[in-house]
């Protein structure tokens, strides 16, 4: 994969705005997909969010725009100036370490758990998912690859039956994923990736709990490990 800072500096059409599926609420799907754009830098810190556009672009009213922005606004993703502004907010880093701290006393348990189940179908599409996550680092293909990277910690929650506290999760992540996709591009990023995602399932299949837990710890500190570089490259994105 080519190693170099692919992240915008300025806000671009999302591709991810487009007509929705009449079939479900508008809504969810307005909030998806613009958490999905800002997740992935399309709409970077800074991009202003305009009601009446964002209801044009998906062919829906002002409500459904309005709910999606204040489900935003929760997780910390947009910043609302009343009678003013809503813009994509900076980078909270306190937040992605409270987001860290989270996943990792989760997983951390989750791991230990699945190596003392000896789940051998579980092993089969861990593997699966780090063949593909492969493939999209070959490509260089980093949106396929995030998917890929939370496809792979999914099944295990969904292996734990926890697939709950995962939901719980990602609605606490938006801020530690924008720094990993920020972190995403730096060389050997995605390789290490794929590497402890092996080194955790193969602890998993040998049924050596303390080894997933070992692998899982550094896996997660990956990105925070790095804070001060990303830093360094997109202080216009963070803010402590």
């Amino acid at each position: 994969m080519e190693a170099t800072d692919t992240a915008p500096r300025a806000a671009r059409p999302a591709k991810s705005v487009s007509r929705l599926d009449r079939a479900r609420q508008a809504a969810p799907q307005v909030f998806e997909r613009l958490r999905n754009a800002i997740i992935a830098l399309e709409l970077p810190p800074g991009a202003p969010l305009s009601r009446a556009e964002l209801a044009g672009q998906f062919g829906v009213s002002s409500t459904p725009v309005r709910d999606a922005l204040m489900r935003l606004e929760e997780e910390g993703l947009v910043d609302v100036f009343p009678q003013h502004a809503t813009v994509v907010s900076r980078v909270d880093v306190g937040r992605a370490e409270q987001a860290h701290f989270l996943r990792q006393a989760l997983e951390l348990e989750i791991v230990r758990m699945l190596a003392e189940q000896h789940d051998q179908a579980l092993v089969i599409r861990l593997d699966h998912a780090i063949a593909l996550q492969q493939q999209f680092a070959k490509a260089g293909d980093f949106e396929s690859f995030i998917a890929g990277d939370n496809d792979f910690h999914a099944q295990l929650y969904a292996a734990a039956g926890k697939q709950d506290l995962w939901t719980l999760v990602r609605s606490r992540s938006g801020h530690i994923d924008r720094l990993r996709r920020l972190h995403l591009p730096s060389p050997g990023k995605a390789q290490n990736i794929v590497r402890h995602h092996k080194l955790i399932t193969r602890a998993i299949e040998a049924g050596d709990a303390d080894a997933a837990q070992q692998h899982l710890r550094k896996h997660l500190s990956g990105t925070l490990s790095e804070l001060d570089k990303i830093r360094s490259h997109h202080p216009e994105y963070l803010t402590d």
